[in-house]
């Protein structure tokens, strides 16, 4: 789980990844949108939840309110597979907007247009 997991929130614009309490850390601007466990643990994934999709998830069997962090609307899986693969991509890139909405709009504004621009068009030779 971990390689996919990593690879794909590495794909968001400016998300990092640091390695913190034995986990892999994914953030965007130094804010959390996801922690992956590197060890076999309870949790082997958190990430930030819309509040309005709080308590229906953690209705779901494998998923359960993130430690420490269930306040802020974070959610736990307990296993990978608790929730469909599908899903679980969804809802992590939901958490990385989610992030990034709540930066202030200065940072928000320096991300974008931090964009790296677009390669130039190879002229064709005669």
């Amino acid at each position: 789980m971990i390689d996919w997991v990593r690879t794909y929130c590495l794909s968001f614009p400016h998300a990092t990844e640091t390695l913190q309490w034995e986990a892999l850390v994914f953030k965007v601007a130094g804010k959390i949108f996801a922690i992956a466990a590197l060890e076999p643990e309870r949790h082997v994934l958190s990430i930030k939840c819309a509040e309005g999709k709080f308590s229906e998830m953690i209705e779901c069997p494998g998923v359960v309110p993130a430690p420490y962090l269930a306040r802020a609307k974070w959610i736990a899986f307990e296993s990978e597979d608790a929730i469909p693969h599908q899903q679980l991509r969804g809802l992590i890139r939901e958490s990385y907007d989610l992030v990034f909405a709540k930066l202030p709009r200065k940072a928000r504004e320096e991300l974008v247009e931090a964009k790296p621009a677009p390669a130039p068009r190879k002229r064709p030779r005669k």
